[in-house]
């Protein structure tokens, strides 16, 4: 992950915490549809699709895929495995909840 990635406060009895600067970022990459538009596309898979079914189901240029999958791998939302040519992306379920966790306790 890039200088601004997302770092985890801590893992305690409730789970994993965010900080405000997570909370933040999160709430940044949520705010562009097409990002959420992703997010959702990686979230209802039940195989973690690759950034050619990204593509397929936006219709969007690779160079566009790639800045919003970074986007949401720096706040943390998603988990990008590298397996030779191909990306597989998944959705960080852990901080997901802590995003709403957090959400629920403005």
């Amino acid at each position: 992950m890039g200088a601004r990635s997302a770092t985890v406060l801590a893992m305690g009895h409730g789970g994993i915490s965010i900080d405000d600067r997570q909370l933040s970022l999160i709430s940044k990459a949520l705010s562009d549809p097409t990002r959420f538009q992703i997010l959702q596309k990686i979230s209802d898979s039940r195989v973690a699709p690759t950034c050619t079914c990204v593509r397929d189901c936006t219709g969007l240029a690779p160079a566009t895929i790639s800045h919003h999958l970074k986007e949401l791998e720096e706040a943390g939302l998603i988990k990008i495995e590298r397996s030779g040519k191909y990306a597989h992306l998944t959705l960080r379920r852990d901080i997901w909840r802590a995003y709403l966790k957090r959400l629920s306790e403005l």
